[in-house]
């Protein structure tokens, strides 16, 4: 009885931990976007100009890229920087991946702009503007693994294929969770398009 006791306990102090960080998830500032169109398949979004901190990796699949570039850019919002100064986490984090190599990128607050953003002392931290753009967007939940992006930029480069929209880039991935965050995580594919309103 005892041993029945202490598991649901356990249990019960899990979802509590989980519902915390999904409460605190929906309290980080997330990316600005302008929602186009919404349907059962995807999402049309306009992202304009935001400013990144990103990070060059040899690394060609999201499990190269997923712990290196966290970690050096993590650094970076946490201190690593000349001012030491703490700069909030936003969401989602980007990625984006190929054979040529990949990156990762942190979109900075909304309050900091190129000439306003700590510098970073890693020199291989690129403080940037993003390009604004139109993008499609097909969501997954759960943990992301490299057969799952894959699965979904297919299934979305289908998509447009077969709705005749012009895919004018490459992929992204966003994650939006904490890898301790293990109910309702959400990550998604972006692919940049062109679109006229």
């Amino acid at each position: 009885m005892k041993f029945i006791y202490i598991s649901l306990g356990l249990v019960a102090i899990y979802f509590v931990f989980q519902s915390f960080i999904a409460v605190n998830a929906l309290k980080t500032e997330k990316q600005k976007f302008r929602l186009v169109l919404k349907d059962k398949e995807l999402e049309i979004r306009f992202y304009p100009e935001a400013t990144m901190a990103t990070v060059f990796s040899d690394a060609f699949n999201y499990k190269g890229l997923a712990s290196n570039g966290f970690r050096k850019l993590a650094r970076f919002i946490f201190g690593g920087n000349e001012q030491n100064t703490g700069i909030s986490m936003t969401a989602p984090v980007r990625m984006n991946m190929s054979e040529k190599g990949s990156e990762m990128s942190f979109v900075m607050p909304e309050k900091y702009n190129e000439t306003n953003l700590p510098t970073p002392n890693d020199k291989s931290i690129r403080i940037h503007k993003s390009t604004a753009q139109y993008v499609a967007v097909i969501s997954f939940g759960g943990y992301a693994s490299d057969e799952k992006i894959n699965e979904y930029k297919q299934k979305l480069i289908q998509i447009l294929n077969q709705r005749k929209i012009n895919i004018v880039g490459d992929y992204n991935f966003l994650g939006y969770n904490a890898p301790y965050q293990f109910l309702g995580r959400t990550n998604e594919v972006i692919i940049p398009i062109s679109w006229k309103e």
